[in-house]
């Protein structure tokens, strides 16, 4: 599938960045709605049956992950997914390096995606890690932080590329963050087909009574109860296996 990269761009570029920022900022994720149409989503979904395009199945019930399976991606990407990072990354990483200021650390993430995955490649990071997830009845994904080495970007999207009113039942995207001596916050974010919904991969800086403090985030799905649910994921560091 071609997806025509100035088009695209200018869809990523008119979403009003400025109040997502504040929103992943307030609440730890960001919604960009209609991200994909209709049939950007089915022609993603044929993606996950072409078996060469893939490095890596997994099953997650062998692993204690969960029910259900995903996919890795290999390089050379699929043309849309490698579109996809590219236009993200450089709104994300104002983000990232807004945190790092907050939480005073030096590190400031290039406004280039490539020249971030060179940083991965010399740790030994060259695994690509966009992926696809497919749930069937009855599956679910445990809660859990998608961590490949050294180098962590800090912040990931979601695609989701079924219908949560046609093709599904549950199955939820649940997110929790956990700081220091206070309980779990958790949370269900509600998304339609084609919605992107972008999260911290780890931690996030809150504002706490003597500054910013870091919460750790972890991620996963609901039981479905029906039907089926298929997501496509944009990791943005590289992983060593």
């Amino acid at each position: 599938m071609t997806l025509h990269s100035n088009n695209f761009l200018d869809r990523i570029n008119g979403y009003p960045w400025a109040t997502l920022s504040q929103n992943i900022n307030e609440s730890g994720y960001l919604l960009l709605p209609n991200f994909l149409k209709k049939d950007e989503c089915q022609n993603m979904i044929q993606l996950y049956q072409n078996h060469e395009l893939f490095r890596k199945k997994v099953i997650m019930g062998r692993h204690g992950f969960g029910r259900g399976e995903y996919k890795y991606f290999t390089y050379p990407l699929p043309s849309i997914m490698n579109e996809l990072r590219t236009a993200l990354y450089p709104h994300l990483a104002k983000i990232s390096n807004s945190w790092n200021d907050k939480l005073n650390l030096d590190y400031r993430y290039p406004t280039n995606h490539q020249d971030f995955l060179n940083q991965c490649k010399t740790a030994g990071q060259t695994k690509a890690t966009p992926l696809m997830l497919k749930y069937e009845k009855g599956d679910y994904c445990c809660l859990h932080q998608d961590l490949y080495g050294e180098h962590v970007f800090p912040i990931q999207v979601i695609i989701l590329l079924t219908d949560p009113e046609v093709d599904f039942e549950g199955g939820g995207l649940m997110l929790t963050e956990q700081r220091a001596q206070h309980l779990s916050k958790s949370e269900v974010i509600p998304l339609r087909q084609g919605d992107a919904v972008a999260f911290a991969v780890n931690h996030r800086p809150i504002k706490g009574q003597k500054g910013y403090i870091k919460v750790a985030t972890r991620h996963g799905v609901g039981r479905i109860y029906e039907g089926h649910r298929i997501t496509a994921g944009l990791i943005f560091h590289d992983a060593i296996s």
